[in-house]
């Protein structure tokens, strides 16, 4: 990891015992797979994505490295947890082979896991691992484009195509896909039908998705999906189960919401990876699952903590800031940075902001008229379809709601969505008073943009735009 930069915390016997503890959590994540025996684990570790997933305490490092205290605990656990996730995932897969769904990132599992089947995000697989080793997704990005992908397709699902094509994807009974968010995500699903030969079904989102009419028509989707699976898989639905998902979902929400209530104070008692990392694994990759309620309420506990204890999360915070677009996968040490050298609180990004409901539990019919509305609006999906204001309209009401002092906008140069609303966002922030960054880089590919470009661009935005001085 590229912490050489950064200067390192003064850490007490305390503080080195938190980071051991979550370390072994964290390889115990993996270990527990050893259950499924030696031919299992032959086949699971042949995938690349899992044997560097497995060596991720270079993730636990850049979330301690800097970081003391109550806040570095947080951090620890945060990324013990998430680790925790993804090893559930691959878990559930190794245990029901015959059940394994791979789905697309904007369509949570909630269903599948009401199904008794075993979903796995497709997309996961390109947004964890980079998060562990940069340039990870590099040679299957070259893959797909040696196989014809155009090199303008967002680098993602590239990754995600090369990764199909390389044999690299665990096996499925079925894929489950839609039209959202841009047109590379819709496209790599023909490539992942045909890679791994089995039938792919794709949901149909209305594209505006805010009146009764289209929210009927897209619970009817979500239907004659379920019908889909139990004549293409084993998966029954059991509406029973499928309420206990429903539910364990919405305690998580209900104690993230509580944590976003207390972030808005000066200065905030959390920031960073507790908050965005783990919304990215337990509200999307895994929701429903007991393990992210616990999560979220164990990340809302050490954040009335350190509140109680009178300080903030940051040893100095000056600025409080919005991350737009997804997060910065090749370099996620970018706000790890920030924080230590311009005091910056990271407070919220693109993919952990929802405005989703509770699900309403009482009914079949409920339950799905809830999840139709939080497919529709999830982060991305009602941000980059429709008109324009769906994209500007959350960001400016969060600037507010958290009294943020500078937008970053993640300019991933394969996002041909948001690169077109470049020139109406700087305009628009212009008016408003809001400084705005946008980082020019690539999500998946060093080579297009390296972290310590991306570094250099934003300290000539702090130094020149905000006038802030480093604190080191």
């Amino acid at each position: 990891m590229r912490l050489q930069d950064l200067k390192k915390a003064d850490t007490s016997l305390a503080d080195k015992a938190v980071y051991a503890r979550y370390r072994l959590e964290a390889l115990g994540s993996f270990a527990k797979l050893l259950r499924h025996g030696p031919a299992k684990m032959r086949e699971i570790f042949s995938w690349d994505w899992l044997r560097t997933l497995s060596g991720s305490s270079n993730l636990l490092d850049m979330a301690t490295y800097t970081r003391s205290g109550l806040y570095r605990e947080a951090n620890a656990y945060a990324i013990s947890e998430v680790i925790g996730g993804i090893g559930d995932l691959i878990d559930g897969i190794c245990a029901m082979p015959d059940r394994v769904v791979i789905h697309e990132d904007l369509i949570p599992p909630e269903i599948f896991f009401g199904m008794g089947l075993a979903p796995f995000m497709a997309e996961m697989l390109g947004i964890a691992v980079p998060l562990v080793k940069a340039d990870w997704a590099e040679k299957y990005i070259d893959i797909a484009e040696n196989e014809g992908i155009p090199p303008d397709t967002c680098s993602l699902p590239k990754c995600t195509m090369g990764i199909a094509l390389a044999g690299q994807m665990p096996k499925c009974a079925a894929l489950v896909a839609s039209n959202m968010p841009c047109d590379g995500g819709m496209a790599s699903y023909t490539v992942l039908e045909r890679e791994m030969k089995v039938p792919c079904f794709r949901l149909d989102i209305p594209y505006n998705f805010y009146n009764d009419k289209a929210l009927d028509y897209f619970v009817s989707e979500l239907k004659r999906l379920i019908a889909w699976l139990e004549e293409h898989t084993p998966g029954r639905m059991d509406w029973d189960r499928m309420k206990e998902v429903c539910e364990e979902r919405n305690r998580a929400m209900e104690y993230e919401l509580e944590i976003w209530e207390l972030i808005r104070r000066k200065p905030t008692p959390m920031a960073g990876e507790p908050l965005w990392l783990v919304h990215l694994i337990h509200m999307i990759a895994n929701a429903g699952k007991p393990r992210g309620t616990r999560t979220m309420k164990n990340i809302l506990d050490m954040t009335k903590k350190i509140m109680e204890n009178g300080g903030g999360a940051l040893p100095e915070e000056r600025y409080r800031a919005v991350l737009w677009n997804p997060p910065t996968l090749i370099f996620p040490e970018l706000f790890v940075w920030a924080e230590q050298k311009y005091g910056i609180a990271l407070l919220m990004d693109m993919l952990s902001y929802n405005r989703h409901p509770f699900v309403d539990t009482t009914s079949p019919d409920t339950m799905l008229r809830s999840l139709a509305q939080i497919i529709v609006q999830g982060p991305m999906a009602r941000h980059t379809r429709g008109p324009s204001e769906n994209f500007f309209d959350d960001l400016f009401y969060l600037y507010e709601y958290f009294s943020l002092d500078m937008i970053w906008m993640a300019g991933h140069i394969g996002c041909k969505n948001t690169m077109a609303l470049n020139g109406m966002f700087r305009e628009k922030c212009r008016e408003r008073g809001i400084p705005l960054f946008t980082l020019n880089y690539d999500l998946s590919d060093t080579r297009i943009v390296s972290p310590i470009e991306m570094r250099k661009q934003a300290e000539a935005f702090m130094e020149t735009v905000m006038k802030a001085e480093p604190l080191f």
